[in-house]
């Protein structure tokens, strides 16, 4: 009770202070991201649908962002061409959500349900990201900003620290009972939460040059060693695999010493975490005390190559236009494979067959341009030399959607929610980043002012100093 009260005090005095300075505001939200899914974080308030603490900040903090803009002076200069990908991503989002509405949608739905949960709590988890676009005009509030995406996930571990034993369990432990301790304890699914922390590790180094002082940059390294850490104990395989894949790649762009990293930190977990080598190995076969096992296509993907050629399947029948949100469900795959399997699969666990299944290749097509819009701007960002920060800005963008992209191999989604939130923030900052290196070659101004211009934030231009 003691801890719901704190919580929503927090919640009370960050949506008041919105009013004075909207961006530190916006940081508490974002922030708030590692623990909203917590059970003791409301989901409601008075019984109203929608109507959680979270809502409610970032309407305020929405509201007064509003409200300052003609204070503000300054222009909304979004890319068109970004503003019209995210505009077919939203269109995509609407339809599959209408076409949902106009089918035969599970039991306990209703048409508020299905628009509040597919469309409303949707959109809103990219909302955090357009305000950090616009807010993040210097230098310090970019750090700032930066700072608080990687705080996320840092507190993600964090949790999984405090909850999940760094021994004693095996791989079937973590995976089973490791399953049940994160989505009790934290609340978001341990394969989720694994892909979360397999970007944020590396994100978190590529931070370290932004610092002057060494003893800074060890505890930042701390930092990284602490998310890879948790990442591990969720024992999510396709993590794993998203973890090794990230590191590589920018082994291969960027950082070549990473190469050296990878071994070291896999053989520490490895001989120290024996549960967690076990889950990695899972479904490979070998040796089980007097016993030899054969590899397991089953258990190397959960099930997964059972569900995966029903999908496909459903895909061959509608594949220009999919069936809809939820095509999972409203098709009846999800029942077949529960008759014939006995396996719960309410969705694909394949992100890319979820979006061809729901929207076609049409909506495909729609929705995919833009990621790899950002995979190409990250990817140019991570590999400037001269800036630290837009080198970090970059690298922590690629690789939070690098993970997405490798993750969506056994799992995920494209569509956001709660667990994306520090994804998409990184994608504002990126997206700021871009505008302001066009306008400097432009105009031969720095990339970002030391502080913004008496009439941003009126009331609070000390707090930029």
């Amino acid at each position: 009770m003691i801890r719901i009260t704190l919580l929503l005090l927090l919640v009370a005095f960050l949506s008041v202070y919105a009013w004075k300075n909207w961006f530190v505001s916006l940081c508490g939200a974002v922030l708030l991201i590692a623990v909203i899914r917590h059970p003791d974080f409301p989901q409601n308030i008075g019984g109203i649908q929608g109507a959680n603490p979270w809502n409610v900040l970032i309407l305020s903090i929405v509201l007064a962002w509003a409200s300052r803009r003609g204070e503000e002076g300054y222009e909304w200069d979004l890319p068109p061409l970004v503003g019209w990908m995210l505009f077919a991503c939203l269109v995509v989002v609407v339809v599959g959500v209408i076409r949902l509405l106009l089918n035969d949608y599970p039991s306990g739905y209703t048409n508020g349900s299905i628009i509040s949960e597919f469309l409303v709590n949707t959109v809103k988890w990219v909302i955090p990201s357009l305000l950090l676009f616009d807010a993040c005009r210097t230098r310090q509030r970019a750090i700032i900003a930066l700072g608080v995406i990687l705080g996320v996930y840092f507190l993600l571990a964090l949790l999984v620290l405090r909850w999940m034993p760094l021994g004693g369990m095996g791989g079937d432990a973590i995976s089973g009972q490791g399953s049940k301790v994160c989505q009790n304890e934290i609340g978001y699914n341990r394969v989720t939460l694994s892909m979360m922390l397999a970007g944020a590790s590396w994100a978190v180094l590529a931070a370290i040059p932004i610092l002057k002082q060494n003893s800074h940059r060890f505890i930042l390294l701390g930092v990284a060693g602490m998310i890879a850490l948790g990442q591990a104990l969720t024992g999510g395989r396709t993590g794993y695999v998203t973890w090794l894949a990230v590191g590589l790649l920018l082994a291969f762009l960027r950082w070549r010493r990473l190469l050296l990293v990878m071994p070291v930190a896999l053989l520490v977990i490895g001989v120290s975490l024996p549960g967690v080598r076990e889950r990695m190995l899972q479904g490979f076969g070998g040796k089980e005390g007097n016993f030899t096992t054969d590899t397991s296509t089953y258990e190397m993907t959960s099930g997964r190559d059972i569900a995966w050629p029903f999908v496909i399947g459903e895909i061959g029948k509608a594949p220009l236009l999919g069936y809809g949100r939820q095509a999972m469900v409203t098709t009846g795959t999800a029942d077949r494979l529960m008759v014939e399997y006995h396996e719960e699969f309410p969705h694909p666990h394949q992100a890319y067959l979820e979006l061809l299944l729901d929207n076609g290749i049409v909506g495909f097509l729609l929705v995919m341009p833009f990621f790899f819009y950002v995979a190409r701007r990250s990817t140019t960002y991570l590999l400037v030399r001269n800036d630290p920060l837009v080198c970090a800005i970059g690298c922590t963008a690629f690789c939070l959607l690098l993970a997405l992209m490798v993750g969506a191999f056994g799992g995920q989604t494209f569509y956001p929610r709660e667990g994306a939130v520090g994804m998409w923030a990184a994608f504002g900052l990126l997206l700021r980043v871009h505008v302001q290196t066009l306008r400097a070659g432009e105009t031969g101004e720095p990339l970002f002012p030391d502080k913004l211009p008496a009439k941003w934030f009126v009331n609070t231009v000390e707090e930029e100093d």
